[in-house]
């Protein structure tokens, strides 16, 4: 596969997915930059150069999500920071270690989850349940209908409970 031949063939709708996914330009030119050069490196992986587009694209939406998610936990203000400006806090209701350890082993379990999603319920999803639009706003972003975004929504929702469920071993996957 000529990488660099396909790069020119696909970038600008790699590029337009990722404006649509990032929701603004300078986001969208930082993510598909790194996920050209992630791209480039795992190109063995790539069986099927006709794949080479949605390859890409996966790459760049999880560039995406990772950059959605720091900035999100950037903006979480830390216990202590809150305790150090004089922010009471509830007696006996604070997170001990383990119960820290515990959350961070179910986020992985629900970034798990996530990441099998089908492509089609991704955005839809992470629009809805992360970012907390509207479904509305959320069908006008990714060109669908408010219908077409409640079923992919509703079965997001189903296959994530699903996934959570089979790994603490409420049914069978």
């Amino acid at each position: 596969m000529d990488f660099e031949r396909e790069l020119e063939r696909h970038k600008d709708a790699v590029y337009r997915q990722m404006l649509r996914v990032c929701g603004n330009v300078e986001d969208a030119e930082d993510v598909l930059v790194e996920a050209i050069v992630k791209g480039l490196r795992r190109a063995d992986t790539l069986d099927d150069p006709t794949a080479f587009r949605s390859w890409l694209t996966t790459i760049g939406k999880r560039v995406c999500y990772r950059l959605q998610r720091q900035r999100k936990a950037e903006h979480t203000t830390s216990l202590e920071a809150l305790q150090a400006a004089g922010v009471p806090m509830p007696a006996g209701n604070l997170m001990t270690g383990e119960d820290a350890l515990e959350m961070d082993e179910m986020h992985d379990c629900v970034m798990h989850a996530f990441d099998a999603l089908p492509a089609s319920f991704k955005d839809v999803y992470w629009m809805r349940e992360i970012e907390g639009r509207s479904t509305e706003e959320t069908a006008k972003r990714l060109g669908l209908s408010v219908a077409n975004v409640k079923t992919r929504l509703h079965r997001a929702r189903v296959l994530i409970r699903r996934a959570l469920d089979a790994t603490v071993g409420l049914v069978n996957p």
